[in-house]
């Protein structure tokens, strides 16, 4: 790269770049377009796994730029198609199977079908079966008593084994998060300018990473609470949900580096 990157954006999928019923980011489209004229790049930062995300990635046109799969547990590498190395997770499946409780207790995507998981999330067979070829992470269901799963939780820490809750889900993974792979791909582009775009609490961590972070409202769920860098107008919130109020927010910064080219950096 002969010149330093001079934008690095960092964004969720759903309820964010993608609308939260239809799934589209047709509204995004000029901000999208607006970013490839910049010269910025684009990462792609989801719980999908690199299955889902792979053809999105192509079809935005992203292909060039790494995405962060499975709430960080894993990075799909740019130019890279699904991963077919799924040893980390079923190393995952393997500790969790050996924990108390955990046969019939904590039920994963795993020991589901894809009608199964198709059933418990809303999404078409096809989407399921994308949805259950993980390689970094195992979601799932837990269906023992409250007291049960925090010896459950207790016994997977000892075993570097971390669990992050979810509306509906419990996911293991070995710990890595949105914000760990963020800051190794900061450190790999050097940017001079990050921004994180993000609607739920796992985009948090990203929010407070990224140089500029804007909060999207979500309709479907409770706001998300004041953040640390709001006061001072680090951190911003859209006006509109989706890719609507993510591409007002993602022009706005555009527009600023173009006409301020000593716009604060990450150095």
């Amino acid at each position: 790269m002969t010149h330093p990157l001079p934008l690095l954006v960092f964004t969720d999928l759903d309820g964010t770049l993608l609308d939260h019923d239809s799934y589209s980011y047709s509204l995004a489209r000029p901000a999208l377009q607006a970013l490839e004229a910049f010269g910025a790049g684009v990462v792609l930062a989801t719980s999908k796994t690199a299955a889902e995300v792979a053809p999105l990635r192509r079809e935005l046109g992203l292909t060039d730029w790494p995405a962060i799969v499975e709430n960080g547990a894993g990075l799909l590498e740019a130019g890279a198609e699904a991963d077919t190395d799924d040893s980390a997770y079923r190393a995952i499946r393997r500790a969790l199977k050996a924990l108390p409780q955990a046969v019939g207790a904590f039920e994963g995507f795993g020991d589901m079908s894809d009608a199964g998981v198709a059933g418990i999330t809303g999404l078409s067979l096809e989407q399921a079966a994308l949805a259950r070829r993980r390689a970094f992470s195992e979601p799932g269901r837990w269906t023992g008593s409250p007291g049960a799963l925090e010896s459950f939780l207790a016994a997977a820490r000892d075993t570097g084994l971390h669990a992050r809750r979810g509306g509906r889900f419990l996911t293991f993974s070995r710990g890595q998060t949105k914000a760990d792979q963020m800051a190794a791909l900061i450190t790999r582009y050097a940017p001079r300018v990050t921004l994180a775009l993000g609607d739920a609490p796992n985009d948090v961590e990203m929010l407070k990473t990224a140089s500029r972070g804007v909060i999207i409202p979500n309709p479907h769920s409770r706001p998300l609470p004041r953040l640390p860098g709001e006061a001072a107008g680090r951190v911003t919130r859209a006006e509109k949900p989706g890719p609507e109020g993510w591409n007002t927010a993602v022009l706005a910064l555009v527009q600023d580096l173009t006409h301020n080219k000593k716009a604060p950096s990450d150095g």
